[in-house]
């Protein structure tokens, strides 16, 4: 074994430095011939801002082709790492910049080089953080290697924390079909994908796939800390999307599920209270024996359709839009037993806020007819003039167009 701590390892940081056109800091390179070569770098900083750092970074090359005197790559092994999306979006415009000033290689033995000749058959990645633009942070473990194509043939992954925390998956190539398998949230999710490659490069791929999922914490899916729905999620979808990069293809992706909720409770909602005030209802909470419906996503935004709930003497029906910041806009509508408000009637209600902190309101028009209904029948009047007031408001619409 040869080791070259970082004062002799000037001329390699130098050359990664040019390499990379950002500053490079090392601590030690360790180089091994015997039994398998491999050359390591340890404390690694690439100073974009803010740091890319890695702990180790271990590089296999093949026997046969350093005999030949060709670099090929079988293993990458990333530990430790701190991976920032802001420095990550910075080297690549920093290698995009340097890729675009150097000569153009031609010929397809030199495009063959340019893609495959540096991209390693297995990549493990141990502890590595990535810290989204926002601040989300995500630790995992993975498992990925790859066909002689480059692409995905067997990918296992652990998530030690953030978002999804404990859940395990993993995708394999099997056939025309890459299969998923995935454990989160106490319930299980398996999907089979179909991908068409791009006929042409620069051009956009096209993902196809279905999803099932049974069992799963829907609180475990979400990033917030105070998740606005729990309960058991059973669901069925359908996705599709066509992209020229796959970092791209959440923007594009599009999917429909039919799904529903078990043991659910409404957070931040309590939908009773906000029938028998007739008001504006933040906080609480609503229990549900069942919630159903229907989820349309294009890209980061949703809709949520033909919702259905009951528990006991509450029963509500509805719409909600979910706009890619998270607001939520739509109209449900809410009916209490007699028991509960004196009249077996439905009462709508705006939704607004966001995913974190939902809120409901009556709508303009429900509002001046509870007014009226109050004070022509105290109680019983309340909420059936609110559903006639609402219906009221909605025609007048239709009449102006507005």
């Amino acid at each position: 074994m040869l080791a070259a701590d970082t004062a002799v390892a000037g001329g390699p940081m130098q050359n990664a430095s040019l390499t990379l056109g950002v500053a490079v800091k090392l601590a030690r390179i360790d180089v091994t011939l015997w039994p398998l070569p491999a050359v390591a770098v340890e404390g690694v900083q690439i100073q974009t801002q803010p740091a890319l750092t890695l702990e180790r970074l271990e590089v296999r090359p093949a026997w046969r082709g350093l005999m030949q005197g060709q670099l090929e790559l079988t293993t990458v092994l990333v530990r430790r790492a701190l991976l920032p999306q802001t420095a990550i979006d910075a080297l690549l415009l920093s290698l995009q910049k340097k890729k675009q000033a150097a000569p153009v290689a031609h010929g397809p033995e030199a495009e063959n080089i340019e893609n495959l000749q540096y991209i390693p058959r297995r990549t493990v990645l141990d502890n590595v953080t990535w810290i989204s633009a926002k601040g989300d942070r995500i630790s995992l473990d993975a498992d990925v290697h790859l066909s002689a194509q480059g692409s995905p043939d067997d990918v296992s992954v652990k998530i030690l924390a953030g978002q999804l925390q404990g859940a395990t998956a993993r995708l394999q190539h099997l056939g025309p079909d890459w299969t998923l398998a995935m454990a989160v949230g106490g319930g299980t999710l398996h999907g089979t994908f179909q991908l068409q490659p791009a006929p042409r490069p620069g051009a956009e791929f096209v993902l196809k796939g279905q999803l099932q999922t049974r069992g799963v914490e829907v609180a475990a899916l979400t990033r917030s800390p105070k998740p606005a729905l729990s309960g058991r999620l059973d669901a069925d979808t359908t996705l599709s999307g066509r992209a020229v990069r796959i970092a791209s293809l959440a923007d594009v992706l599009r999917t429909q599920s039919t799904f529903n909720v078990r043991q659910a409770v409404l957070h931040g909602v309590d939908l009773a209270r906000a029938v028998r005030t007739v008001g504006l209802s933040r906080g609480g909470e609503t229990r549900l024996d069942t919630l159903s419906g229907q989820v349309t996503t294009r890209g980061r935004a949703g809709q949520l359709s033909n919702l259905a709930a009951s528990s006991g003497v509450l029963s509500a029906s509805g719409n909600v839009d979910v706009a890619s910041n998270r607001a939520l806009s739509g109209r449900i509508s809410v009916n209490l037993a007699a028991s509960a408000l004196g009249s077996a009637v439905g009462v709508p209600l705006a939704v607004g806020g966001t995913l974190d902190a939902p809120e409901v309101t009556l709508t303009r028009g429900a509002l001046i007819g509870a007014a009226i209904g109050t004070a022509v029948m105290p109680g019983l009047g309340t909420g059936a003039g609110a559903s006639v007031g609402d219906k009221v408001s909605e025609g007048l619409k239709k009449l102006f167009g507005r």
